[in-house]
């Protein structure tokens, strides 16, 4: 009788006669190419050979900045894996952005839910934790929802990395940044405070990727955020000890759960010369609610039931339900937008495709500590200190230069090219060698409250299959990728919540599914699944048969 045969432990082991559905496509895992992030790359060239051992047929395919986020966030029916972050915004050190937001259905479409995770279950429970005002009952609620997650695998996690950046002291004085928590140095309280030793007055820093289009509405990626979280105020923002304080607003008071009263700052301007008006703070929390086109900031102000102006200065927000981050989810992650520029953008988009965040206005107008003078995404981003900013920066300008090579970022960084490394995706020892070999340059490390992952794509088979996830997530040697493609500046993952968040994160969360390969778990969760090992090529169970097509 034929038998095909089952790789177990590295031995091909006779299994008894299976019936097997159609081949496995072969399967692409989208990345960033090498030059611009070499830790991504080699993690997911690791992570393909590791697949491969289960009979998968793995191709990488490296992509160019912003292609690769127009396939992955735009043609969210295109792609089987990438490889992606979520980065460490300061409103991120309270966990309910990320519970809520990356693994709701509601948000499957078009929103942070990118990779079609439809759990009614975990919807419930996200809900539930946001819901929940009582501190430790809301804690538990969150672990909870942590190992909803680990059983399901919806992510390949893989690490949370370190920050790891470097500037020149003989330009800046080391005392005057300020490192946000979980964050680090690289932050805009940093850029808000830091002190010029000389006549340099210009913060340059260099960025690997370009950012998206710069606009009150969109939610860029790390390198956009840096940049608009100073263009755009907000009503709030996290301190630097990771708490929200009042910043756009001189008084945010919560009288009951539902309901919240703001007074804003009085004397701000708009870069335009116009006034920040309370019609302004009133549009900025309702315009993203338009419909579908502001799918990005939609979630953030879903519990909101209405906002209203009761004075000059005063504004009253009510909530459909209680939600106990909503001062940092919320008003520390709007941004405050000018009525009066985007009222007839929005009014505009009602009748064609786009929505907000694909919008790059000629002159962008903003009222935060920096003006935005130049945005040529692919090359550099040019922000100049707001001379009229009750928190006006210590600086002249902010620079990012857009450095897709590693190499020649630390190259620049010796040369005085840039005087801040602030997106160094090399090994971290040739950057603290660099340290030692030249007194000027000063390395800081700081655990981020981001994370790298796998995702995977559910809307394609064979994702939609728990599983198969599963066996995928057994493959990922967490452990070897801290220590070998991140060079040892990384911790192993399996959660969203970072062990930098020490009050939410599971403390044992890695353990549940291995830090370390295990293909011998792997093998057993596809077997009792049914898929079936035939010539060395894994195979669907029985009868299902391969409708999807290969990306190219």
């Amino acid at each position: 009788m034929w038998r095909p045969l089952f790789v177990l432990a590295g031995l091909m082991v006779p299994m008894v006669a299976q019936a097997q559905g159609d081949p496995i496509r072969p399967l692409t895992i989208i990345t960033q190419p090498q030059a611009a992030d070499p830790r991504e790359y080699q993690a997911a060239q690791i992570v393909a050979e590791a697949w491969r051992k289960l009979g998968l047929t793995v191709n990488l395919r490296p992509l160019p900045g912003q292609q690769f986020t127009q396939v992955v966030w735009y043609e969210r029916k295109r792609w089987d894996v990438t490889t992606w972050q979520m980065v460490g915004r300061p409103e991120r050190g309270d966990p309910d952005e990320l519970t809520y937001n990356l693994f709701v259905s509601a948000n499957a479409d078009n929103g942070y839910d990118f990779v079609g995770y439809i759990n009614p279950a975990y919807d419930a429970l996200a809900q539930a934790q946001r819901q929940e005002l009582d501190l430790a009952k809301r804690k538990a609620l969150v672990l909870e929802a942590q190992e909803m997650i680990n059983q399901d695998q919806p992510y390949g996690f893989m690490v949370h990395p370190k920050n790891v950046v470097a500037f020149n002291k003989s330009v800046w004085d080391p005392k005057s940044f300020v490192a946000q928590a979980g964050i680090g140095i690289r932050s805009t309280w940093s850029w808000l405070n830091v002190a010029p030793l000389g006549a340099q007055k210009d913060v340059i820093l260099n960025s690997v990727a370009p950012p998206t289009n710069l606009n009150p509405f969109n939610i860029p990626g790390a390198q956009g955020s840096w940049a608009t979280e100073m263009v755009w105020d907000r009503l709030m923002r996290v301190g630097p000890d990771g708490l929200p304080t009042p910043w756009a607003a001189e008084k945010v008071e919560r009288p009951d759960p539902l309901t919240v009263t703001v007074t804003l700052r009085k004397g701000m301007t708009w870069s335009d010369g116009k006034p920040v008006t309370i019609e302004d703070a009133v549009f900025s929390l309702e315009a993203p609610g338009y419909g579908d086109k502001s799918p990005m900031y939609k979630p953030f102000v879903r519990n909101i039931s209405s906002v209203t102006a009761t004075g000059p200065d005063t504004l009253t927000i009510k909530l459909k339900n209680p939600d106990a981050a909503f001062l940092i989810s919320s008003l520390a992650k709007l941004n405050l937008a000018p009525k009066h520029i985007w009222a007839p953008i929005f009014e505009d988009l009602k009748t064609k495709p786009q929505t907000a965040e694909s919008i790059q206005e000629d002159k962008p107008v903003g009222s935060g500590p920096f003006r935005l003078v130049k945005a040529a995404l692919n090359q550099e981003i040019v922000l100049e200190a707001n001379p009229t900013h009750w928190s006006k920066p210590k600086v002249s300008r902010w620079i990012m230069r857009i450095m897709p090579n590693v190499e020649a970022a630390l190259g620049a960084l010796k040369s005085g090219e840039i005087n801040f490394l602030a997106d160094y995706t090399g090994d971290p020892q040739i950057l603290r060698d660099l340290a030692k070999a030249n007194p000027n340059i000063v390395v800081s490390e700081a655990l981020d409250i981001g994370f790298r992952f796998l995702a995977y794509n559910e809307r394609r088979p064979p994702f939609d299959s728990k599983p198969f996830r599963q066996a995928l997530s057994a493959m990922i040697d967490r452990q070897l990728l801290a220590e070998d493609a991140w060079g040892g500046a990384a911790e192993p993952s399996n959660s969203w919540v970072s062990p930098a968040l020490e009050a939410w994160a599971s403390k044992d969360i890695v353990k549940r599914v291995p830090a370390s390969l295990d293909l011998v778990a792997a093998q057993k969760l596809l077997k009792d699944a049914g898929f079936v090992l035939v010539g060395g090529k894994l195979h669907y169970p029985t009868g299902v048969k391969e409708t999807t097509a290969p990306f190219n």
